[in-house]
């Protein structure tokens, strides 16, 4: 294996025009390779610290100093080190930062060379990265099993500009191999677009490619969903299933969720009672952050009652960190984990989490970000693991069709 020549970030944007952190890997053996983060806009109040630059650039978003922090410190930290030893590398920059959240370099920073050097010693050994990954953790599995993939194409909450407070409403192909999961969402995304002309509705997108329409409620974009995936002939349920994004921490204030549009903020038994009649009604099978972040004691009831029948994710509420998933799991809350990279900060750190939610019987879902660069490393990371799902947005948009695009190459080799 060869060692680290060289370490160089430089500012690109994200899919949303913000700044991120792209960097690059050289090794004495003259392989390179480059990855970017992505930056969430719903974020979690647990995640790993987003180093920004809060100047008069970019309306204060910039991310220059962590760019400096990665050819600088980090550089000088690793150059000269083996890059296949992923473990210790990513173990180096964490004790270099010093601080739990990543507050001084930046989860951003630490990241973007995280994930370059797994790339980098990927390619140096001429193996897929989606099989280094695999190799380099030790991960227990046989065979590739392809995920499932959660396409959001309704966008509402912070992912659009619409009245609609849950975020997002996705299909859930589930029918043949991965090929035909992504036709049959192509298929349905068109038809939904008809039915909204058809209807009068906009078909503008939000962040991460979805219709952002204004409805009547937030049970209509079920209805909707539903209508597109008979439309299109498949069958609602049995080779298609919905999901939805609740995202309840950006309408959650004392205690109660504003989640109703034109009505007042609802207790927590109201929310799930709601989400209990959904189930009855639509063919849901996943449900992510049904409640606020750190309503733990509500999340256990949630679990108690809708837990045999729905995959109920965690996603602000474990922020892919290994202690808030060990919460949970002594608490019996949720049953599923959201997998965001830049949530903990390291490809080591978020392989860590992976093996406790799967050692738990937790399902994964392997997760981009609203602000998203067209880097498809979540697509090898959701096939090294065998994570059940992957979420990577609707079927528009290049930085979100692009994770797609990539397991469909993959397939074909395989």
């Amino acid at each position: 294996m060869s060692k680290i020549k060289d370490v160089h970030a430089l500012e690109i944007l994200d899919s949303r025009g913000n700044p991120t952190v792209r960097t690059w890997i050289t090794l004495e053996d003259g392989t390179r390779a480059a990855a970017g983060v992505p930056s969430g806009a719903s974020t979690g109040v647990h995640e790993a610290h987003e180093l920004r630059d809060n100047d008069d650039r970019f309306h204060g978003k910039g991310v220059q100093q962590a760019v400096r922090n990665v050819n600088s410190k980090i550089k000088q930290a690793l150059v000269g080190r083996e890059a296949s030893n992923q473990k210790g590398i990513d173990n180096k920059m964490i004790d270099l930062d010093g601080t739990e959240s990543k507050e001084n370099l930046g989860a951003n920073a630490i990241l973007s060379a995280s994930l370059a050097i797994a790339r980098a010693a990927a390619k140096s050994e001429s193996k897929p990265l989606y099989e280094y990954i695999r190799e380099t953790f030790d991960l227990n599995t046989s065979g590739f099993d392809f995920p499932t993939p959660t396409m959001n194409v309704i966008n509402g909450g912070e992912h659009a500009d619409n009245n609609l407070t849950i975020q997002e409403f996705m299909i859930v192909p589930m029918l043949g191999n991965f090929k035909q999961k992504v036709r049959a969402g192509a298929e349905i995304f068109q038809t939904l677009k008809n039915i909204l002309k058809e209807k009068g509705l906009s078909t503008a997108v939000g962040d991460e490619g979805g219709f952002a329409p204004d409805l009547d409620n937030n049970e209509q974009a079920l209805q909707l969903l539903v209508q597109a995936i008979e439309e299109t002939g498949y069958n609602p349920g049995k080779e298609i299933g919905l999901a939805m994004d609740i995202a309840a921490g950006e309408f959650f204030e004392d205690d109660k969720y504003k989640m109703v549009n034109n009505q007042g903020p609802i207790r927590t038994e109201e929310v799930i009672d709601i989400l209990e009649d959904w189930l009855e009604k639509y063919p849901i099978v996943s449900i992510e952050d049904a409640l606020d972040q750190d309503a733990w004691k509500q999340w256990q009831l949630l679990t108690e009652k809708l837990g045999d029948k729905v995959d109920l994710v965690g996603d602000d509420l474990f922020v892919t960190n290994k202690k808030r998933l060990q919460k949970g799991i002594d608490m019996g809350v949720a049953n599923s984990i959201l997998i965001k990279v830049n949530q903990i900060g390291s490809l080591s750190e978020t392989i860590d989490t992976i093996k406790l939610a799967q050692e738990n019987g937790y399902k994964a879902s392997v997760s981009h970000r609203s602000g998203e660069t067209t880097d498809t490393f979540i697509a090898d990371l959701a096939l090294a693991v065998n994570s059940e799902y992957i979420k990577s947005g609707s079927l528009s948009r290049s930085e979100r069709v692009e994770k797609y695009n990539r397991l469909l190459a993959i397939e074909e080799q395989l």
